[in-house]
């Protein structure tokens, strides 16, 4: 590869704290940091505390393939499971999950919650799904990915195209949250999207595999027989709709899901999205996945694939539930009490304000614009409140906040060529 590149993903490595760096200019080295042999594993705010039992899944599968029994998939570990009879977790623990995961606030429609911190969950869960796969671009990059459109050069185009496809299946979650629900239209919807131009057959986008698929340094087998995969994943959704505690819901899915492999790939990463469907449509804290160590993760699900045993996954769904919640509390206390107005008119602000920027309207023409739109969609008494909020919206929007409003970059650009000209980088509203 070039050397610069080289240069960067090793200076990337060395940030994330996989690589350790000693030395400088010609006499710099480099080595792995040396793993201490202990039953948690260090963050930077509190340990995983692993049971006995996540202790004994680590210890095994930590053994070579070669070592490890092969084992092929037991329905009888889906069909013993029986809602509001069986439990992953237990009432202590979901007591406490719904403690600690419901926000301060009134009964709101669904996805509301998601919706107020939704500029940062597109980042944080994106980065986080992405990072548990193997991404190698950073926050930063994927930020400036999502916000902009800026892929990382030199990198994978898979890579930028993974993280995307997490955005737009974000997006569908939390604006069709009424909508969603664990369906074959959510799930088949869901991977099609997490899919996208990622399968060697597009066909294969939000369809059940007709394929054998095999798991990389695992002895695990996935079930063969198209009639048993489709029919299984059908006693999924109606196992995982029939629970009635979202939290509970939330883990069964991330279990069983990947245990079955009902898509040619991209079948964890569904798990992970399909997990905040509940969390989504009940207005409690999303689950982005904040933290979580890739090879413990990864420890976690060959622990079902080959053990049918859950604690280990348990442990780190309640551990990163833990840090999600700490995340977005205070993401939300920086963001102050939302105005209902703006949050009863969202989709219609949303709606108004694209139009305004794709149809790159100038001041005159979008003033009328937005007359006409509230003249037709909202009440004659809250019609003049619309037209300010909207005209507020406008005023304040640049090139770091355009991209909720599902805005493209070359379009935000005509439209501020229309609006009034590109300001000064250094002008105070550019910044």
């Amino acid at each position: 590869m070039p050397l610069r590149t080289l240069q960067y993903r090793i200076k990337q490595l060395v940030m994330q704290q996989c690589l350790v760096k000693q030395g400088s200019r010609r006499w710099t080295t480099y080595h792995l940091p040396v793993e201490r042999e202990t039953n948690t594993v260090s963050q930077p705010d509190e340990p995983i505390a692993f049971s006995n039992e996540s202790t004994a899944i680590r210890a095994y599968v930590r053994q070579s393939p070669a070592a490890r029994e092969p084992v092929g998939y037991h329905h009888s570990f889906l069909d013993a499971y029986q809602p509001g009879i069986n439990f992953y977790l237990s009432l202590r623990e979901r007591t406490y999950l719904a403690k600690i995961g419901k926000p301060p606030m009134a009964d709101q429609p669904a996805g509301t919650y998601a919706k107020q911190i939704l500029h940062r969950l597109l980042i944080d869960l994106s980065w986080n799904s992405s990072r548990l796969e193997g991404n190698t671009y950073s926050l930063l990059d994927t930020k400036r990915l999502i916000q902009f459109g800026n892929a990382v050069e030199g990198r994978d185009p898979v890579e930028a195209q993974m993280i995307l496809n997490h955005k737009d299946a974000i997006e569908f979650l939390v604006g069709q949250a009424n909508d969603i629900g664990f369906n074959r239209f959510t799930i088949l919807n869901l991977h099609a999207m997490l899919a996208n131009n990622l399968l060697a057959n597009s066909r294969a986008q939000g369809q059940l595999r007709y394929i054998p698929v095999g798991i990389e340094r695992s002895t695990f087998y996935p079930l063969e027989v198209p009639q048993l995969i489709a029919e299984y994943f059908e006693q999924i959704l109606m196992k995982t709709a029939a629970i009635n505690d979202p939290f509970e819901q939330a883990l069964f899915f991330m279990v069983q899901l990947p245990y079955l492999q009902p898509f040619d790939d991209v079948n964890r990463r569904v798990s992970r999205m399909g997990a905040n469907i509940p969390l989504i449509k009940h207005n409690l804290v999303p689950l982005s996945f904040t933290d979580v160590p890739r090879d413990i993760y990864t420890e976690a699900v060959l622990g079902v694939y080959e053990m049918n045993r859950i604690d280990l996954l348990k442990d780190l769904f309640i551990w990163a539930y833990e840090r999600s919640v700490r995340r977005y509390t205070a993401v939300r206390q920086s963001l102050g009490a939302p105005d209902p107005f703006r949050l009863t008119y969202r989709d219609a602000i949303q709606a108004v304000v694209g139009e305004v920027v794709r149809g790159a309207m100038g001041r005159k023409e979008a003033i009328m614009h937005v007359a006409d739109y509230a003249s037709i969609h909202i009440e004659p008494t809250e019609q003049e409140h619309f037209r300010e909020v909207v005209e507020d919206e406008l005023l304040a929007l640049h090139a770091g906040n355009f991209a909720r409003y599902q805005i493209r970059p070359s379009e935000f650009d005509a439209w501020q060529r229309a609006w009034g000209g590109q300001l000064p980088h250094n002008h105070p509203r550019s910044q």
